[in-house]
């Protein structure tokens, strides 16, 4: 009786969440590396935390932070890289130098893994001193999103590089977007999207505010999701389970349906978007409104007029 109790337990299949969690871990041999890039720009957070004081700055680094703590946590080989994207610059928040010259990461307060509350630590540290920092001059209040999007494809291919080829690396970026896009960045912007495709990376894009073209051509060109929130408070949520999965468990996931691309363009005359335009066919330059000459390349075209049509002469009539 005992060996039939034992035989039904056996043939007694799986929960569904345990085999779920098997799912999320990793290989041994492979290295995860997730680079976060967020956008601080201080003018928009500052405008947005007078109609919606219930979340700030602060509260979307914790959401940050609780979605790095999930991906180191998961395996020990699993990388992470913080970038905050300012309207100035672009700041490393994680790794950062002071990580040399801190010896506390031996020290357990609270049972919490040292990592994690090193990581922490350095976020909260990193991102205190940028805005206190900060001084706004001149009118470029736009959120240098490409060039924080270049330095984290340079921090990945630096890993790539050091890991060498015994052990494979798996590189991922994701995009949180506050501020609107900046058209003056198209080219750049288009440059990053191209190179990270090319080696094989995912750009994933969490916006709070207004839809992205510019990220939706990125998300669409590389594979990555696209998910603009409803509801900002919610952010760790959408976090965990949208954007911490990698590519190969997202497709056991039901996830949000994928959104409607912008494939506009920016011309190089006035960084508007528009539908309709004219290129140049050296230099793949776009404009709004035709030039006889590229202002890219300095290319001049030539234009085939139209030919003039010679009247015809009229036969003189004869007398009657």
């Amino acid at each position: 009786m005992h060996g039939e109790n034992t035989q039904l337990h056996a043939e007694r299949p799986q929960p569904i969440c345990r085999m779920v969690f098997y799912t999320f871990i990793s290989s041994e041999g492979e290295i995860s590396l997730l680079v976060v890039v967020v956008d601080v720009n201080p003018i928009w957070w500052g405008q947005h935390a007078q109609s919606e004081p219930e979340f700030t700055l602060s509260k979307c680094l914790d959401a940050v932070m609780v979605m790095g703590n999930a991906h180191m946590a998961m395996t020990r080989t699993n990388q992470l890289a913080v970038i905050a994207a300012h309207c100035q610059d672009s700041h490393f928040l994680y790794p950062s130098k002071r990580l040399k010259g801190n010896d506390d990461t031996s020290s357990s307060r609270d049972g919490k893994y040292e990592l994690l509350s090193v990581t922490n630590n350095l976020i909260a540290e990193e991102i205190r001193d940028i805005m206190s920092k900060t001084e706004l001059t001149g009118n470029s209040t736009d959120t240098l999103l490409a060039g924080s999007l270049a330095k984290a494809l340079c921090y990945i291919n630096r890993i790539s590089k050091e890991v060498g080829v015994a052990q494979e690396i798996k590189s991922r970026i994701l995009v949180i977007k506050a501020a609107d896009d900046c058209a003056l960045q198209y080219m750049n912007f288009m440059n990053v999207i191209f190179a990270a495709q090319k080696q094989n990376i995912l750009i994933d894009a969490c916006v709070l505010d207004s839809d992205s073209g510019l990220l939706q051509q990125a998300c669409d060109i590389t594979g990555g999701l696209y998910l603009k929130i409803p509801q900002k408070v919610a952010l760790a949520q959408y976090l965990l389970w949208v954007f911490l999965p990698d590519s190969e468990q997202r497709s056991l996931l039901v996830l949000p349906p994928p959104a409607h691309v912008d494939y506009r363009a920016a011309c190089f005359c006035h960084r508007t978007l528009i539908e309709i335009g004219y290129v140049c066919s050296v230099c793949l330059s776009i404009f709004c409104n035709f030039s006889p000459i590229c202002t890219t390349c300095e290319t001049a075209f030539k234009i085939q007029l139209p030919q003039m049509v010679k009247p015809k002469k009229k036969k003189p009539k004869l007398p009657a």
